[in-house]
């Protein structure tokens, strides 16, 4: 990975497009096979041969297909930013999985480090949006950069109250796909703002909804904290709260009447611990205490250092192994590595290879999982 306030080459930066683009490589497996190989040049080179072994086909973008890419990102005023760079938004650097290269429009002046997410129901009250614009504001006038998803009703609300001040609208799909389309003129306004969209998604990706959880991780991960206005006992906006205190940041819920059910998802947050929260004054005393980095808070992703790999490729054996001491239940990669006996090395070389093949897969950073 780059080193921090490294730019990138742009060959390098080549080279991380087509090795994060290829099919089944997420940010876990690029950060392993980088580390593995020494470089995204080098990882692109052994790739082949390691799809080759697991039998797995994978489409490898070419160094034309890259530079499209990013040829067309810079047409619509969006550009790469590798992780280490200068401009990576600095809080995401602590997440785990953290994506390592993101496109983002817009957002040169932004307050990076003092952000904080205000996420709720797309179907929100006229009173809780009211309240998420009041929040914004107040925290925008506090100076702090107000992060959301661009979804209809509590982000569409604190987005707009905090155009002025500075907003960051973090996507699910490509910059040319924003979604919903009603939000398509708000996005505009936020970059014609100074604000920034941001995704790590490809140009052309029409999101899912399987990539809304995806997208949650960095409307969290680009913050201190996270406040929830108004959420139903399921929702999105639990699923960002959770991740936030995976991410050992903040979590905040405004209370409400028991009888709505929009009110449900915050008060079962208060319930557990979140704190409750009247006003944006009750947000910024508690973040005045918060060390952005919180380097020391947050345990790396698990990854060994380069020169324990083992160049010999595991055995038959080991990989049953391996995949019988795993299970859905996401358990420390080092507690493997106990159970089976099997050395750190080959431990790693089969977890990529099972990652390649979309067989594992990982949370918390040093956890995990076979895939159901």
């Amino acid at each position: 990975m780059a080193r921090d306030g490294i730019e990138l080459t742009p060959s390098q930066r080549i080279a991380w497009l087509r090795l994060i683009r290829t099919d089944n490589v997420g940010p876990q497996t690029f950060r392993q096979l980088i580390n593995r190989e020494g470089s995204a040049e080098a990882a692109l080179e052994a790739l082949p041969a390691l799809l080759k072994r697991v039998g797995t086909p994978s489409r490898i973008p070419s160094i034309a297909a890259a530079e499209d890419e990013i040829a067309a990102t810079g047409k619509l005023g969006a550009r790469f930013v590798g992780s280490g760079e200068p401009d990576y938004p600095p809080l995401l650097r602590y997440i785990s999985g953290a994506p390592p290269l993101v496109t983002v429009a817009g957002g040169h002046n932004l307050d990076w480090w003092r952000s904080v997410a205000i996420v709720g129901a797309r179907n929100a009250s006229t009173a809780g949006q009211k309240f998420a614009q009041m929040l914004a504001a107040d925290l925008g006038e506090a100076r702090y950069t107000v992060v959301s998803g661009l979804a209809r009703g509590i982000d569409a609300a604190a987005h707009r109250a905090s155009l002025r001040s500075g907003t960051v609208a973090v996507l699910a799909g490509g910059l040319d796909h924003i979604y919903p389309d009603e939000n398509i003129p708000l996005a505009h306004q936020i970059v014609e703002n100074g604000g920034a969209l941001i995704t790590e998604m490809p140009l052309g990706w029409e999101p899912r909804a399987r990539d809304f959880p995806r997208r949650n991780r960095l409307v969290s991960g680009l913050t201190l904290g996270t406040v929830v206005v108004e959420a139903a006992k399921r929702s999105g906006s639990l699923i960002t709260a959770r991740l936030a205190l995976e991410q050992n940041r903040e979590v905040f819920a405004v209370p409400g009447s028991p009888l709505d059910p929009r009110a449900e998802g915050g008060n079962a947050l208060i319930q557990q611990g979140a704190k409750l929260i009247t006003g944006a004054a009750d947000i910024i005393d508690t973040l005045r205490e918060a060390d952005p980095s919180r380097t020391s808070l947050l345990e790396p992703d698990w990854l060994p250092d380069a020169d324990v790999f083992d160049p010999a490729p595991p055995s038959t054996d080991e990989r049953s192994r391996l995949i019988e001491a795993l299970s859905v239940t996401p358990v420390a990669v080092d507690d493997v590595i106990k159970s089976t006996g099997i050395g750190i090395s080959r431990v790693q070389t089969l977890l990529l290879e099972l990652d390649l093949e979309g067989r594992v897969e990982w949370s918390s950073g040093q956890l995990v999982a076979l895939r159901l």
